[in-house]
């Protein structure tokens, strides 16, 4: 091979992710915005675990400040490391059944509940977990 390639940090990024479930199955998914890697594509709504923060305490905060909602109780799912071109990252989802208000878009960011998801493209690291979900 030859050329220079971009290679992703080492350490992975923690990362926390939330998955809205509606009693129906319905699941939240988030359109990343416009400016940052993967614009367009569809994804659960999260972000970055800010350091003295636990996963949990980063769950809620990002969903107040990215769609205007409290997350009352989440449950741990699981945890996925993925490598972009742009980054590590240690994905831990959670499953929530219970938050207080409805989804805004605060972010600038389009969103929709899904049942049969038919939103495209979808990040690379969703579409495992979709398909667990609706197992």
């Amino acid at each position: 091979m030859s050329g220079a390639q971009a290679s992703a940090p080492a350490r992975p990024v923690d990362v926390a992710v939330g998955i809205l479930m509606k009693p129906n199955g319905d699941v939240l998914l988030g359109q990343r915005p416009a400016g940052k890697p993967y614009a367009g594509y569809w994804e659960f709504p999260g972000g970055k675990v800010d350091p003295g923060e636990t996963i949990l305490e980063a769950l809620k905060r990002e969903f107040m400040e990215e769609l205007g909602i409290e997350v009352l109780s989440a449950d741990e799912w699981c945890g996925v490391e993925h490598v972009y071109e742009h980054a590590h990252v240690r994905l831990h989802f959670f499953i929530s059944r219970e938050w207080r208000g409805e989804p805004q878009s605060l972010e600038n960011q389009a969103f929709a509940w899904q049942g049969v998801v038919s939103v495209e493209p979808l990040l690379p690291a969703t579409i495992p977990l979709l398909e667990w979900i609706h197992r």
